[in-house]
């Protein structure tokens, strides 16, 4: 251990006192034996590396101050920028508020930013936090050196498409948030919160980043049966009969009306840019969805609409070509009309087709008498339209057919039989308005009944074996019958 001695301060640092380190002792010793004649003042800025004027200097201020003068007057002072008590206090009560306690010390460091004006650099709010005893909920690891794949140089190039499922809302109820990134700036495109990983939650986030940012030129997808036919494998194989191909999913018809490319990924590393924003909003989104109050999936999915611009202004980097690939839909095309679910029915003779177990009707409007008896017609299905019909160029709206009285046998006594008019009770004929938060609202009288075939096709989890059906059309066909679903100029 270097010897050290203790001095007094002179009149201007008699604050305490103070110890000299073993290279101050040493000047103070060289700087002695100068004054007292010893040495000159050459061989002292020799020996100390510094120039003869500065001995001289350091001569006259130990003769007048002592050896106090070798410590730099700043000793024992509080710098000028230097953190208060009461703003670390006040820091460190922030912290333990609902929210605040699960961010990470740099998610920390800009919500003190954002939500109370207090502007600290990370390093004095990690000293400060780790002195408390506090260790950030998300640390750095060491990762496997590996070669990145190189971004995309076009904006809209390619959108990698995904779901996490989290405790989003931090209820204790895992949700799965649909999410999808552009590959050569790393935007978030669309964001949308469902009960499980589902049809409705990749066509709402495609329909955010279509409405938004414009159509992209492909999406890169894992080999999940939303994207692609668990048969798709099988229609490649050797032994397979020329002719016999899998159908496209119902995704994945809607991105061919787009014109969207659906490349599939062979590992979850290959989608690795989707994988990374998993792991930062996890860490990120439950905070400021605690922060702003939200407990419910219809107000968290609209702060995710404005949220992606808060996220894509600090993480969004420039692409490597300025123009972007994002194009306006073609002339003539509708979005609810291709981000839906599409079969193919038959009217009968009074204009009426069966879906999901019921009947219903086409109705009448000035195009609906042009409807061809035995007419194949595509029936749409979505949140946003409900339930329509498609003959070639027109699109048609239904309502549930009424049920056909039974024919029965005439009774012997039919007054008897009649019941009294007071005790008639009539159906309402008032729509079921549920508090279901989709924002279709036909007002039909069984709106009930419609409201419960689509949230059947798309909200219910998707290994259920009809759904998953129903969503894929994977059955194989011969190549010359027509798959179900129209093409994008046909609605």
């Amino acid at each position: 251990m270097s010897p050290q001695i203790q001095i007094g301060y002179n009149e201007a640092m008699k604050t305490g006192v103070i110890s000299l380190t073993r290279e101050q002792h040493d000047r103070l010793d060289t700087i002695n034996k100068a004054n007292a004649g010893f040495m000159t003042v050459s061989e002292a800025a020799e020996r100390l590396g510094i120039s003869e004027r500065q001995v001289q200097r350091l001569k006259r201020e130990v003769k007048e101050n002592g050896p106090a003068a070798l410590i730099h007057k700043n000793t024992n002072r509080a710098p000028s920028n230097a953190i208060t008590d009461e703003l670390k206090a006040k820091i460190l009560k922030i912290r333990k508020k609902p929210g605040y306690k699960d961010a990470n010390f740099n998610h920390f460091k800009e919500l003190l930013e954002e939500h109370h004006e207090i502007s600290i650099s990370y390093s004095a709010l990690h000293r400060m936090l780790t002195a408390d005893g506090q260790k950030s909920p998300k640390k750095r690891r060491r990762f496997k050196k590996h070669r990145r794949r190189k971004r995309r140089e076009q904006a809209g190039e390619l959108i990698q498409i995904d779901a996490s499922p989290h405790d989003w809302l931090g209820n204790g109820t895992t949700m799965a948030l649909h999410g999808c990134i552009d590959d050569a700036t790393g935007q978030i495109t669309g964001l949308y919160l469902c009960k499980n990983e589902c049809m409705l939650g990749y066509y709402e986030v495609m329909r955010r980043t279509i409405g938004v940012f414009g159509v992209p030129d492909s999406i890169y997808a894992d080999r999940h049966t939303i994207f692609r036919s668990p048969n798709a494998d099988k229609a490649k194989a050797a032994d397979v009969p020329p002719g016999m191909k899998a159908n496209e999913t119902q995704f994945g018809r809607a991105m061919s009306e787009l014109r969207i490319k659906i490349i599939a990924a062979r590992s979850p590393q290959a989608k690795g840019r989707i994988e990374r924003l998993w792991g930062t909003l996890q860490s990120r989104l439950p905070v400021e969805l605690e922060i702003a109050g939200i407990k419910d999936t219809d107000a968290a999915n609209a702060f995710l609409a404005s949220y992606i611009f808060a996220y894509n202004s600090e993480f969004a980097v420039e692409p490597e070509d300025s123009e972007s690939a994002f194009l306006p839909l073609e002339d003539g095309q509708v979005l609810d009309h291709i981000l839906c679910l599409k079969e193919q029915r038959q009217l009968d003779s009074g204009q009426e087709f069966s879906y999901d177990g019921k009947r219903f009707q086409i109705e009448k409007s000035a195009y609906s008498s042009w409807l061809p008896p035995k007419a194949g017609i595509t029936v749409m299905v979505s949140p946003q339209i409900g339930i329509k019909a498609a003959y070639k160029n027109l699109v048609f709206e239904t309502k549930p057919a009424e049920k056909k009285p039974k024919k029965t046998k005439p009774l012997e006594n039919e007054s008897a039989a009649k019941p009294a008019a007071d005790s008639i009770v009539y159906r309402s004929e008032y729509a079921w308005n549920p508090k279901d938060g989709l924002q279709w609202r036909p007002g039909l009288p069984s709106y009930k009944e419609v409201f419960e075939i689509v949230q059947n096709i798309f909200e219910k989890p998707y290994g259920d074996p009809k759904k998953r059906n129903r969503a894929s059309m994977a059955t194989s066909t011969p190549a010359n019958r027509q798959p179900s679903g129209m093409t994008g100029g046909e609605v």
